[in-house]
């Protein structure tokens, strides 16, 4: 098979890659870096093994029922309460959580740009309003109204690529120990260390992303041969973002900086390596970072809202536009207005909590039904696996509701 025609046959693989590698990712693996060097290298491994399970589940189902998860959840015939209350976690928890987050993505991308233009501030009264914010809000809303998904899955490889070779280039001119490197791939940890593995495993394991390959995967292929590809195309691109989320790990891990409070802070603890070459390679990093996971969290909120609702999922219908901009301008007038969406976070982040168990759980049970997936059902082998990463997402569900109740 020619190279062209492979490349082809790739999908929409490379926009969850770009969904989870946004800012918090980019500033959660930094942060293990700094405070415990290698050492967690292998948790962010295991987060891309139950990763890459859960979103081949998605795809398959997606593939095999021709619907999103959101669609089956509107058409199930389960209990009406369990139903219903399904379908207001999930909008609680991916609507307005990528509203509360879309304003992290878009500050995170403005931390990016920083490094290469300083962006006028405008004071009105008390608040401060960044203009570089809104520049990118401007971008990201522009490219989700006005554009196709082919152009913009296009984009998002391009950035992804992007983000990929500056955060690469970056660590392999660390000139990291690299017999410390593989010893940080031998699972080992202590009570200090549990929160960030948690938060490792978290911020790449995220519902919202189940819901979007759905509806992606289904889009792209057919039941003869699609699944063949669908497993190259997330297989590719999950471990593509995995090994830059352990570049950014390993990036921190070289940082000689005092204090580190994100990511772009660790540049200037990288200029004993190579200068001032280490601000750029990083404002790149994070300027992409920020820029897909701006035009994903959208795209993914919109996409849920039409497929619980029943309405057109086309990019360019006015349910899916109007859906989009709602949450990439909330987020704006966050990041913008200096407003904290703390109540928003805290609310998304206790149904993530309960949604993230319940979703992965679900979407496991429907993957093991016959009468629902064919002959392209889960099998026994499979489904002790998926126990296994069922028991995972369990553990950051609670996190997750303990973080709310200030118990984690």
């Amino acid at each position: 098979m020619s190279y062209r025609n492979f490349l082809r046959n790739l999908g929409p693989g490379p926009v969850i890659a770009a969904a989870f590698i946004g800012p918090g990712t980019v500033t959660v693996c930094t942060l293990a870096g700094v405070n415990f060097g290698y050492s967690l290298l292998w948790a962010l491994v295991l987060s891309i093994c139950a990763t890459l399970t859960l979103q081949e589940i998605s795809g398959r189902i997606g593939i095999s029922t021709g619907q999103d998860l959101s669609q089956l959840l509107r058409k199930g015939k389960s209990n009406l309460f369990f139903k219903y209350a399904s379908m207001v976690l999930v909008l609680l928890a991916i609507v307005l959580g990528n509203a509360a987050y879309e304003s992290g993505n878009i500050t995170g991308a403005n931390l990016g740009l920083e490094i290469f233009w300083k962006s006028p501030v405008f004071k009105i009264g008390f608040i401060n309003i960044q203009t570089g914010n809104f520049l990118i809000g401007a971008i990201a809303f522009i490219l989700l109204y006005f554009g196709n998904y082919k152009s913009l899955e296009k984009l998002l490889v391009a950035l992804v690529i992007l983000m990929s070779i500056a955060f690469t280039i970056t660590a392999f001119l660390t000139k990291p120990d690299w017999t410390r490197v593989l010893e940080g791939f031998i699972p080992s940890w202590n009570n200090k260390e549990f929160l960030t593995i948690v938060s490792l495993i978290g911020t790449t394991v995220v519902p919202y992303n189940l819901f979007l390959y759905a509806s992606l995967a289904n889009k792209r292929w057919k039941k003869s041969d699609g699944i063949s590809w669908m497993r190259k195309d997330i297989g590719i691109s999950v471990i593509l973002g995995g090994i830059v989320s352990m570049a950014i790990l390993m990036v921190g891990a070289a940082n000689t900086s005092s204090e580190v409070n994100n990511a772009i802070d660790v540049s200037k603890g990288l200029e004993p390596y190579f200068g001032s070459l280490a601000k750029y390679l990083m404002g790149i990093g994070f300027l992409a970072a920020g820029l897909t996971s701006s035009l994903t969290a959208p795209l993914a909120a919109g996409l849920v809202v039409c497929g619980i609702a029943g309405w057109s999922q086309d990019l360019k219908s006015t349910s899916m536009r109007r859906s989009m901009s709602v949450v990439l301008l909330l987020g704006l007038i966050f990041a913008s207005f200096g407003i904290k969406p703390v109540q928003l976070i805290t609310l998304s982040q206790l149904a993530n909590g309960i949604l993230l168990p319940l979703i992965s759980g679900w979407i496991i049970w429907i993957g093991a039904q016959k009468s629902i997936m064919g002959d392209l059902k889960s099998s026994l082998r499979a489904n002790i696996l998926y126990l296994a990463i069922w028991l995972i997402t369990l553990v950051l569900g609670l996190k997750s509701i303990g973080a709310v109740f200030g118990i984690w």
